[in-house]
């Protein structure tokens, strides 16, 4: 899995010209990419080391704070962009993959008490925030120690 993390002082995604999922005060808002070989334990694994992450006001987590979080699927999260000039999607995870466990993140989070707000899986969406500090963290299960 990938994470694109960004301490935002607010955040909201919309479908259809709907607003689904919201921040309305300082948070974290989560972009979250699947590849093949991802699963529940890895889901779990990042859900945990994102709540405790120590990048919120005075060097503390979102646990600390109870800051909310805003989480949004992105499949683009792995292109491949080496070669030619248009993107590959191979590395990403098909739905029947992906969907559940971005599932399986949020509901990681929310069994650590993190209060979370999501877009909608496979929907166009439009997604806006205020990046505080600015704060953008890329996180990537690959590179956390086993």
């Amino acid at each position: 899995m990938r994470l694109v993390v960004q301490r935002v002082s607010s955040a909201s995604v919309e479908v259809d010209g709907q607003v689904v999922g919201a921040l309305d005060r300082p948070g974290l808002l989560v972009l979250v990419g699947v590849t093949h070989d991802d699963d529940a334990r890895v889901a779990s694994r990042l859900a945990e080391k994102l709540w405790t992450l120590r990048i919120l006001a005075d060097e503390r987590s979102a646990a600390d704070l109870g800051a909310p979080v805003l989480v949004v699927s992105q499949f683009t999260l792995y292109a491949d962009v080496r070669k030619g000039r248009r993107p590959s999607w191979n590395a990403a995870a098909p739905r029947p993959v992906s969907e559940p466990l971005v599932a399986a993140f949020v509901e990681a989070l929310r069994g650590l008490g993190a209060e979370v707000s999501t877009g909608v899986f496979g929907a166009d969406m439009q997604v806006s925030g205020v990046n505080d500090g600015p704060v953008t963290l890329v996180i990537d299960s690959a590179d956390l120690a086993r």
